[in-house]
């Protein structure tokens, strides 16, 4: 896995027999992208699919361009009623030049799914749901133990969350697959021994 650091957001490349990229900056970001890619080795030409995290204006600013310029745009099903949910705002930020997402034209599958989605790209893990951050909030599970998890709140933050089920439900969840390194979105990584 690469991290392209170009923003305020992480975004994860996963090479398999296929390339997955895993959300994507705001919007007006893309120069920075392009550096990004060219200082990792990497080419648009890399990126089969494109998955956001969710669908918060930080993950997914890129996703329409890079969908019109051949990347495909990989959905769980649960996330397809939040795909506009930040198209009010970029709107009002008419300078960043966003493009809208066209979820038509995209692969949506089921969680349960994705196991064999994933290995028909080349890539071996899952996609889970960890709604405590939004409704539409996803992780990918790799088998090797690296996990993206996008907004998800630090397991270390859980007793300051106290009895918030969700959160403790998102990271019983996360723990049952034993993740060696968890990558979040904002903040670095989380190394389990």
């Amino acid at each position: 896995m690469v991290r392209l650091r170009y923003g305020n957001t992480n975004t994860y490349f996963v090479r398999g027999r296929s390339g997955l990229l895993i959300d994507t900056d705001y919007a007006g970001t893309l120069p920075a992208f392009y550096k990004a890619l060219k200082e990792n080795h990497l080419s648009l030409a890399d990126i089969t699919y494109v998955l956001a995290t969710h669908y918060h204006p930080d993950h997914i600013g890129l996703v329409g361009t890079l969908a019109k310029m051949g990347a495909g745009l990989l959905l769980i099903d649960s996330q397809l009623p939040y795909v506009h949910f930040a198209d009010g705002i970029f709107k009002r930020e008419k300078h960043l030049r966003y493009d809208p997402i066209d979820e038509k034209g995209a692969v949506c599958i089921t969680c349960g799914q994705s196991r064999t989605f994933l290995a028909k790209l080349g890539i071996a893990g899952e996609i889970i749901p960890t709604p405590s951050h939004s409704r539409d909030s996803i992780s990918v599970i790799l088998d090797n133990g690296i996990c993206v998890v996008g907004d998800l709140e630090p397991i270390e933050y859980l007793d300051a969350y106290g009895e918030n089920a969700d959160l403790q439900s998102d990271w019983a969840h996360i723990m049952r697959y034993k993740p060696k390194i968890v990558h979040y979105a904002h903040i670095g990584e989380k190394r389990f021994a």
